[in-house]
């Protein structure tokens, strides 16, 4: 109990601190259940206690009858669960299952694809070039339709704050609704055992003012920047004469490979290899040194450099904004 009480790895994560309509829903009814289980289990405990006192009834001051305790027993064994429980049953689908369930295109008003990978989240803009990964931005009060899908293994897709999970699964596309109330960084994480790494398969939503998440889009769309400096440019050098430029993508170069993330605005991000490091030069660095080291059995090699190829290469992804 104890260990859950932690930060969550750097960010809150909490199922009872909802943002938006669709996990107050979900949040109004767990208390609910946990204040009906609460009424049971103290029914319960009546129950077996009035068995004991019906067979010690001579050394107590009171007694009862067959019938009182068939009523008891009927009634609250037997009538109390079944209405309480259909009670329960109707409000939960009616009212909580269908505020989650998967939305429409028509009942939205943005689409967002997410492509869990072992082990971090893809994220694109339909209708768009933009392209990043394991930051999510959305704009605030709006429905937004995210369909999830999967380059390898399963995964699920889970930011507690905002809605339920959704599994990604292999060739099927599901489908879930992000919407949060207002401005905010929001927590996610993978909660289906995919591999190694699961832990750290973690995500930032950010919802942002819709002005703000306009011009982050805008942003995202264009190309990378070209580097301004002598540094920057031998760093650009030395990902496209490396393995680097064969795994990841860097829109307005030659590099667009396609088994790691689209590094194009990399330098925007605040994190990481899916939250493991901040985004800083010293972090980037030490990525870059020894990948392995920091998140063992990803699908990032070491490449061997030389000190000042190692900085120069971070000078330059740090640019990439």
């Amino acid at each position: 109990m104890l260990a859950g009480c932690g930060g969550g790895g750097g960010g809150r994560q909490n199922v009872l601190h909802p943002e938006s309509h669709a996990e107050r829903r979900i949040a109004t009814l767990w208390w609910v259940m946990l204040t009906g289980a609460a009424i049971g289990f103290g029914v319960i405990a009546l129950l077996l206690f009035l068995g004991w006192a019906r067979r010690n009834r001579d050394r107590l001051p009171f007694g009862g009858g067959e019938r009182a305790a068939t009523v008891l027993v009927v009634g609250l064994g037997i009538a109390v669960p079944i209405v309480v429980l259909a009670t329960l049953f109707i409000w939960s689908d009616v009212f909580v299952l269908r505020s989650t369930a998967a939305p429409s295109k028509k009942s939205t008003q943005m689409t967002i694809d997410v492509v869990g990978h072992q082990w971090f989240w893809e994220v694109r803009y339909p209708g768009t070039k933009a392209v990043t990964a394991n930051e999510i931005h959305i704009p605030t009060r709006t429905r937004v339709n995210l369909v999830g899908t999967t380059a390898d293994v399963i995964h699920s897709f889970w930011v507690p704050e905002l809605n339920r999970k959704v599994d990604l699964i292999p060739g099927h596309p599901n489908r879930i609704l992000l919407e949060a109330d207002r401005p905010g960084a929001y927590r996610g994480q993978c909660s289906e055992f995919c591999g190694l790494q699961h832990a750290h398969m973690a995500m930032w939503v950010y919802a942002d003012p819709p002005d703000r998440f306009r011009a982050w889009l805008a942003n995202m769309a264009k190309p990378a920047r070209a580097p301004t400096t002598a540094e920057e440019r031998r760093g650009q050098r030395v990902f496209g004469s490396n393995e680097c430029a064969h795994c990841h993508t860097i829109r307005g170069t030659n590099a667009q490979g396609r088994i790691g993330p689209d590094l194009t605005h990399l330098g925007t991000r605040t994190t990481l290899a899916a939250l493991v490091l901040p985004n800083n030069r010293a972090a980037l660095e030490e990525w870059l040194r020894d990948p392995q080291h920091v998140k063992p059995g990803n699908r990032m090699p070491r490449v061997p450099l030389s000190a000042a190829d190692y900085r120069a290469l971070a000078a330059y992804l740090e640019s990439l904004r």
